[in-house]
């Protein structure tokens, strides 16, 4: 049986079978990572990690400014409950065709050929690479926060930051080796996230309690509107999509279908709530004047502003090595690093591989540190095409004569709703990037 071993489509050699809980078999490609190894609770708490990473603390700035009252809350709940439909989508095909797909490229090179192999491989490296930039920008930013409480003199700029913060990424990187050895570190970040949510929502209250009656006008001229609004709809599918779903499914013990959707409900009910909160009350206590980074914006004790602080750094490290993975994932195969994570091939190996990865996307956040802008062209170039288009013409091929003509015409409409919206969130970005390029320098302090 021809299977896919993350290389290319159609290699006889790289796999393996298993049997699973209803006896049937599956084929599962190879790889150096480990796979089938966790509860459904630790991948929920996997996907929580990066729903509620300290990108959280962004979106009262970047989704309802733009937006306002109810275009925001009303584009929040439904961006979650069509994040769920979608990525419920592409888990329910992980073993379509009797073998595993523990990649989103395997799962797109199956059911189109090598050349959508390709192409998804592509859209998702960088859709990965810019999410991993603002994870640094994001954890540059969280450290400087915390150096200004103490010396604002104007000394260290946020490229020092950006920098700082790239190189304890790289030491967290090659330290775990792959998705499944977060463990212990999936509990650190659910902790780390807590003290900055609850940091941010109890000073924001303070605030807003105690301030003068804010201005929710979302600001601009009427073109500038049109633009931020479509930038924020990238936005909303970006605070909840992973982009390699596959990827994490991998890890998950049998059945993996039907733990994958449990993990899923956790992430889109329970795991949403902390962002909610955080979201709503910033916003609510700051108005259009929130900031893209909610702890510049609250007043409280120094101490426990740099305690939120110094949580989002630490977390957003963590979170980085998530979304890092897949990158990792492939490296290893491909130069077959198995065995011990600490033999010298082996560590010298991430060392230098995973090291220079993290310090071009070092370089690329402190080159163009606009964290906003770079959550909406992710959005737009990437999670629309990967989380929506994708998975819904996947499904749609992959299902196609089990459905009725009113289910195949709901996932065209999908895929033609999303596609416009793809191109439209894409030319906007484009334009804030070259707008903010104008207003500020390479490497710029902000």
């Amino acid at each position: 049986m021809e299977v896919n071993n993350g290389d290319g489509v159609g290699n006889f050699n790289l796999s393996r079978k298993v049997i699973d809980e209803e006896k049937s078999t599956v084929v599962i490609p190879e790889t150096a990572h480990q796979i089938s190894s966790d509860s459904w609770f630790q991948v929920g708490f996997v996907l929580t990690t990066g729903i509620n990473s300290a990108y959280v603390l962004g979106y009262s700035g970047t989704i309802m400014v733009p937006l306002g009252w109810t275009p925001g809350v009303i584009g929040l709940i439904i961006a979650t409950a069509i994040s769920l439909y979608a990525n419920s989508l592409v888990a329910k095909l992980h073993e379509f065709g009797g073998r595993r797909h523990i990649r989103y490229r395997d799962l797109a090179g199956f059911i189109y050929g090598r050349k959508a192999y390709s192409i998804t491989w592509a859209l998702q490296y960088v859709n990965l690479f810019m999410i991993n930039t603002g994870y640094i920008i994001l954890a540059g930013s969280a450290l400087k926060a915390f150096y200004v409480l103490f010396r604002d003199d104007q000394v260290m700029k946020l490229p020092y930051f950006i920098a700082i913060s790239g190189f304890v990424c790289a030491l967290f990187g090659i330290s775990i080796p792959h998705l499944s050895a977060l463990r212990l570190w999936l509990g650190v970040s659910t902790v780390l996230s807590l003290i900055y949510i609850v940091v941010a929502f109890v000073l924001s209250v303070k605030d807003g309690i105690e301030a003068p009656s804010r201005d929710y006008n979302i600001p601009g001229t009427t073109t500038s509107k049109i633009f931020t609004t479509i930038g924020a709809s990238a936005n909303l599918v970006f605070a909840f999509n992973t982009g390699m779903l596959p990827e994490i499914q991998a890890t998950i013990k049998q059945p993996v279908v039907s733990n994958m959707m449990k993990a899923l409900y956790f992430q889109f009910t329970a795991g949403v709530l902390p962002m909610y909160a955080v979201t709503f009350i910033g916003y609510w206590a700051y108005g259009s004047s929130t900031s893209t980074y909610l702890l510049s914006s609250v007043n409280g004790p120094v101490w426990v502003k740099g305690l939120a602080n110094i949580s989002a750094f630490l977390q957003t490290v963590i979170a980085l090595h998530i979304f890092a993975s897949p990158m990792y994932e492939y490296l290893d195969t491909k130069f077959g690093i198995k065995g011990s994570p600490f033999a010298i091939r082996n560590l010298s190996f991430r060392i230098g591989v995973r090291g220079g990865y993290l310090t071009i996307n070092t370089l690329v956040a402190a080159l163009l540190p606009f964290l906003g802008d770079f959550m909406s062209l992710t959005g737009a170039i990437s999670t629309f095409p990967l989380t929506f288009i994708l998975a819904n013409h996947m499904y749609l091929k992959a299902k196609h004569n089990k459905l009725t003509s009113l289910q195949k015409l709901w996932h065209w409409l999908n895929v033609c709703f999303f596609g416009l919206m793809s191109i439209a969130a894409a030319v906007s970005a484009l334009r804030l990037i070259a707008v903010d390029s104008k207003t500020y320098s390479v490497f710029a302090d902000i």
